[in-house]
């Protein structure tokens, strides 16, 4: 697929996701989602990316669903929708089972379905001059691009419901007080900020972000029981791997 909403870039063991719809704030509409969804198939299906950074040019991240898409569509407005909550959904779920971890990396605003990306992410950064509101509701809709699943799962029910029903604009420190953002930093030190971030993941022994960011994944379906099991496998298996093995003598040397 031509990318006109996105720009999709894969160097050096890294994806990037950019948004690029700077003229309209990068907001959801039907050909954004089928690129989403298609860069995201290309970067699962790509055993070199080791992280994707999802990020946005302009002075926003995304004011999420355009809403006069929506009404040019009105004649069929719940066909139009479905098609479009079913190309993001799909991007979603192809972001979050892939091997990589999602780093979220927040310019500006985000909110609806680009407040949604931020929750699914494994890792978000924000600049400190960032704001979130999801404002499904204010419109009438309600949330979708998994924030329901997300949300509930990083703040609670009762916090989650609160923000979704009175659509508050969260600063970027009320977002890191939640748990919705990993870290918040000064604006001219932002861009700097990430690139570290994806340089120190990259450092990482090749097994441990994978391992890492299914273990996490498991976590939020599985017993405790079922857990310890995913556990013992995981670390059990990764001990055996000549990598680890060289690691761990090359530590006991030192």
């Amino acid at each position: 697929m031509e990318f006109e909403r996105i720009d999709l870039r894969i160097a050096d063991g890294v994806g990037r996701i950019t948004l690029d719809n700077v003229e309209n704030h990068n907001t959801v509409d039907l050909r954004f989602t089928q690129e989403l969804a298609s860069a995201a198939r290309l970067l699962e299906a790509d055993q070199t990316v080791k992280v994707v950074v999802l990020g946005a040019n302009g002075p926003v991240f995304s004011f999420g669903g355009d809403l006069n898409d929506f009404m040019r569509n009105r004649e069929n407005i719940q066909t139009h929708i479905r098609e479009m909550a079913a190309h993001f959904h799909n991007a979603v779920l192809c972001l979050t089972r892939m091997s990589a971890p999602v780093i979220a990396a927040v310019n500006g605003m985000a909110a609806g379905g680009g407040f949604s990306l931020v929750c699914m992410s494994d890792m978000a950064i924000a600049r400190r001059s960032a704001k979130f509101n999801f404002a499904y509701t204010r419109s009438g809709l309600t949330p979708d691009g998994g924030s329901t699943y997300f949300l509930t799962r990083l703040v609670g029910p009762q916090k989650a419901f609160d923000i979704m029903a009175t659509n508050p604009t969260l600063s970027a420190e009320q977002a890191h007080a939640l748990g919705i953002i990993s870290r918040v930093v000064d604006d001219d030190d932002f861009e700097a900020e990430v690139e570290h971030v994806v340089a120190e993941l990259i450092a990482l022994p090749s097994q441990a972000l994978p391992r890492l960011k299914g273990l996490l994944r498991t976590s939020l379906s599985a017993s405790l029981e079922q857990q310890f099991e995913h556990e013992a496998k995981s670390i059990s298996e990764v001990a055996a791997t000549t990598e680890t093995v060289a690691m761990l003598q090359s530590f006991l040397k030192k």
